[in-house]
């Protein structure tokens, strides 16, 4: 007998579109008058898509999930097993003890001169100061994802998170099987690629503006779709796929919420020009936190004002001028850094050198 509490509930608007208006959809991409002379094959093509949306076909390629699986015949998506492998790879080099310490610093602002604002942002030239005292240790492998790319590369996105986790938690499979959706047209995925950067990372340092009270957007993007190393499904055969009933029945049987990111340190800049800064920095604080990440230390988590109230034009000669918070950037860097140390030689604390604060109270 089916128990009522794990029927999902229905009842949204129905989101597939017609034939014709997939179509005018799909053939928008291409109104470059360079595309006019190809109007016979882009329409074979988009036929073709037509084709693949009508039949749903979210993952075309896929091959059987192997031994390793609850369910060794189910078949598994190829590109959510290379982002599998990717995700172990990267888990092994974090495990090896005679590798390199590894940082991830993360540039959380939009902003860059390759798009529309036409000059960098802060927060890179902050990331830049902490990149330039990590590179002095020969031993430390840094890791940079700057997120402005998803504005200013071709074929960068970062899809939004389903909430699948909301449903049931096994619903939501570590990594995430939700992209690409090929039917749907979300390709691109660059989560994929970010996933094997956190498991990785001894140490994570996360730099962004205030963007409105909170973090940049693709920083909450980002955020978002680390939902599943929170508790999420390493096994995606147990749900087939994404039934979520089945989902709803494993988590009411006891689930584990294993988290892969447990025990990593994690520095945090948040900087804003009027308000904002000290809420944002904590809800950041507060969901690495809840990953089970380490803060490094008090001293490594700043919110800070880059030319309070003062004009946008010279917001960067604020930032020039502002030479404690250049040293405390540089300052969080090295105490993340001693804390990775402290951390893999089995000591707790990130003591580095006793440095006096730039600002007294």
């Amino acid at each position: 007998m089916t128990s009522l509490s794990t029927v999902p509930r229905k009842g949204m608007p129905d989101p597939h579109l017609s034939k014709s208006e997939f179509l005018r959809r799909f053939r928008s991409q291409f109104s470059d008058p360079v595309f006019e002379a190809l109007a016979g094959e882009l329409d074979r093509i988009a036929a073709a898509a037509w084709d693949a949306y009508a039949a749903g076909r979210k993952s075309p390629r896929t091959r059987k999930a192997g031994p390793q699986f609850a369910d060794p015949d189910y078949e598994l998506s190829v590109d959510w097993i290379a982002a599998r492998e990717a995700i172990l790879r990267a888990q092994r080099r974090h495990d090896d003890p005679n590798g390199p310490a590894c940082v991830l610093l993360i540039n959380g602002s939009t902003r860059s001169e390759h798009t529309c604002p036409g000059e960098m942002s802060k927060s890179y030239r902050l990331l830049s100061l902490a990149r330039n005292v990590l590179m002095q240790d020969p031993h430390v492998q840094i890791e940079v994802l700057d997120l402005s790319r998803l504005a200013s590369e071709y074929g960068r996105h970062i899809h939004p998170c389903k909430g699948c986790f909301s449903t049931a938690a096994p619903l939501c499979h570590w990594p995430c099987s939700c992209y690409p959706n090929y039917s749907l047209g979300q390709t691109h995925d660059w989560m994929n690629e970010i996933y094997p950067q956190w498991v990785a990372a001894h140490g994570v340092m996360i730099i962004t503006p205030v963007h409105w009270f909170h973090g940049s957007s693709p920083l909450k993007l980002m955020m978002d779709r680390l939902v599943c190393a929170d508790g999420g499904n390493p096994d995606p055969t147990r749900t087939h796929g994404k039934d979520a009933q089945a989902a709803k029945g494993l988590e009411l049987g006891g689930w584990d919420y294993q988290r892969p990111l447990e025990g990593r340190l994690f520095a945090c800049i948040v900087h804003g020009d009027a308000e904002g800064a000290q809420a944002a920095r904590r809800d950041i604080c507060d969901w690495l936190s809840s990953l089970h990440l380490v803060p490094a230390d008090v001293s490594a988590t700043l919110d800070r004002y880059i030319g309070y109230w003062r004009p946008y034009a010279t917001s960067h000669l604020e930032l020039d001028a502002d030479e404690a918070l250049q040293l405390e950037v540089r300052d969080a860097a090295l105490t993340l850094l001693a804390g990775v140390r402290n951390m893999r030689q089995g000591r707790r604390g990130a003591p580095h050198r006793k440095v006096k604060p730039p600002r007294d109270k």
